[in-house]
């Protein structure tokens, strides 16, 4: 899960710098502000990207994605685009957590798998031990 959310962050990063521009020539806004607005949440995206091992910096990027919504209420194009972001970020974890699950269910029998295989190495061992110590088997008798 953690990969696809620092994905969808990188490339919102691209998204909020590109955000820049559109601001000041579309919109009117001063460059100044447009550059602090959505440059700050670029590197916001780009070192929450980089912390996604973090179960603090994952709810941080839930608030990013929250932020980015609010602004694109600012810079009217960016509307959908946040939006297509927002649910990418959503459909990211809901996917991520199955992966996760699936990953952690093959492990499990993959270390199931593994101990049964070797109990049966050590049985086979007892019992090949056995044999050599003199134990014969036992002849028909007729």
């Amino acid at each position: 899960m953690r990969v696809v959310c620092a994905v969808v962050l990188a490339f919102e990063v691209i998204i909020l710098g590109l955000a820049i521009p559109i601001a000041i020539n579309v919109e009117g806004i001063d460059a100044g502000l447009a550059a602090g607005v959505w440059g700050g949440l670029a590197v916001a995206a780009l070192v929450l990207s980089a912390l996604q091992k973090f179960t603090w910096a994952h709810y941080a990027a839930w608030a990013l994605q929250a932020v980015m919504l609010a602004t694109s209420f600012v810079v009217s194009g960016m509307l959908l685009i946040s939006v297509v972001f927002a649910s990418l970020w959503v459909v990211g974890v809901i996917m991520g957590h199955r992966v996760d699950g699936v990953r952690a269910a093959h492990a499990a029998r993959a270390a199931a798998e593994e101990a049964a295989e070797a109990e049966a190495a050590a049985v086979a061992a007892q019992e090949a031990s056995g044999a050599a110590v003199g134990t014969a088997p036992e002849s028909p008798t007729r």
